[in-house]
């Protein structure tokens, strides 16, 4: 959520965010507009309450007719009372719900646009010449089927479209990358957690996804729950409502979860293979730190991406996100993406956003500072997930569809040094 003082004292900067966005700047004006109805209908709701209190010590004091007539009175002030708190709360629902309609002040800096207006930062590495090798590569499925690694026909079968099953091999790669993942993270430092994957309505809202219109989530609406699309959601939720102490630095969390996404808006888009799916797994980062901290933060979130991308093997580009194309709650986005040899192009396999105070407003989280309690910072990147077996198998294939393990991954493949076809 944003700070609607700092809309009020700066609505130029949150006018031109909104423009960034491809949004609408005209919210800006619609929510000082409302603020400004709801500070005079709770003026005027103070002052007529402040007169009926008054009223009331004279109708204690009054006898007789003189009673009477204050008491006639204190009916029509209570009426108005009444009218004006009404009004309050009505205006008040009203910027509130103009407020959430808000999305976060993107950071400076930021490229404005759309989702192809992203700032290539860096490259990594060199995509394989696979005609100087002197074979095709096959893709990620094909690969997968000789490998015995993934099964389409029988996902679709069992759930439908966009599901699959991850077996022998398959399988433990996955495994073994989530655990490289986890280990990687519990080694800098973040508490491991296994979280829910089915949330509260609040809890959603509260992390910035618009459950009335958000097509992407799933909801078992007889239970008022939905089901997460990362462990960011449970993890924003864990310290809702507290008081941090951040007085020894970030707290970091590292969520293992298995992740939801209806994809309702890419129909034809990615159909073969574990690109898009609905479901997945993933070991997500998730920061708690001060609005001071947050940028160095996000950097530190960005090099240990970098750091699984490199123990993987995988050459991949580092892109700033266009504005257009940030979630609601982040200011600023890096998206790792790596090189998919069969698609010619490089895919995104991590991206790690500063939410800034947006979530912390939202749900509630705050430290103390100076003796008084402020709103925290949160920060989220992915570590790894079901899509980086994608990017593996297709650059560490071999002419005849085995796949190279990568050496950093091997000890947790039980030393399998090449995932051989069957």
């Amino acid at each position: 959520m944003i700070d609607v003082n700092e809309l009020r004292e700066n609505p130029d900067k949150f006018r031109a965010s909104q423009r960034a966005r491809l949004a609408e700047p005209e919210l800006v004006d619609a929510i000082i507009s409302a603020d400004a109805r709801r500070r005079e209908a709770r003026t005027r709701y103070e002052t007529l309450r402040a007169e009926q209190n008054a009223f009331g010590k004279r109708v204690a004091q009054a006898k007789g007719e003189e009673k009477q007539a204050l008491l006639a009175e204190v009916k029509e002030l209570a009426a108005a009372v009444k009218a004006a708190g009404t009004e309050a709360d009505a205006v008040q629902a009203e910027q509130e719900a103009l407020v959430r309609r808000v999305a976060n002040v993107v950071e400076d800096g930021v490229p404005a646009g759309g989702e192809d207006d992203f700032t290539v930062l860096k490259t990594v590495g060199t995509p394989r010449d696979f005609a100087a090798e002197g074979f095709t590569p096959r893709d990620h499925l094909e690969l997968g089927e000789l490998l015995g690694a993934i099964d389409m026909e029988r996902g679709a079968k069992v759930s439908g479209s966009r599901f699959y099953f991850l077996r022998g091999v398959g399988a433990r790669l996955e495994l073994g990358l989530l655990q490289m993942a986890m280990d990687q993270a519990v080694k800098a430092g973040f508490v491991p957690m296994i979280t829910p994957t089915l949330v509260r309505p609040e809890t959603m809202q509260g992390t910035g996804f618009d459950v009335a219109h958000d097509a992407e989530i799933y909801r078992l609406a007889e239970d008022d729950l939905y089901l997460v699309g990362t462990s960011e959601v449970p993890l924003a939720g864990y310290h809702a409502d507290e008081i941090m102490d951040l007085t020894g630095g970030p707290v970091r969390y590292a969520g293992w979860s298995s992740c939801y996404r209806r994809e309702a808006g890419s129909h034809g888009k990615d159909t073969r293979g574990i690109i898009r799916v609905h479901q997945f797994n993933k070991v997500e980062m998730f920061t708690y730190t001060s609005v001071e901290e947050a940028a160095a933060e996000h950097q530190r979130l960005l090099a240990w991406e970098e750091e699984m991308l490199a123990k993987v093997e995988l050459p991949y580009r580092v892109i700033e996100t266009a504005a257009g194309d940030l979630g609601m709650s982040a200011a600023r986005k890096y998206d790792c993406e790596a090189w998919v040899p069969t698609q010619n192009a490089y895919r995104e396999l991590t991206s790690t956003s500063n939410c800034t105070t947006f979530q912390a407003r939202r749900l509630n989280i705050r430290e103390r500072q100076d003796g008084k309690t402020r709103a925290v910072a949160t920060l989220n990147g992915t570590l790894a997930t079901t899509r980086w077996i994608v990017a593996i198998l297709e650059h560490h294939q071999n002419p005849d569809g085995s796949v190279n393990v990568p050496a950093a991954l091997q000890p947790y493949m039980g030393g399998l040094e090449v995932l051989p076809v069957l």
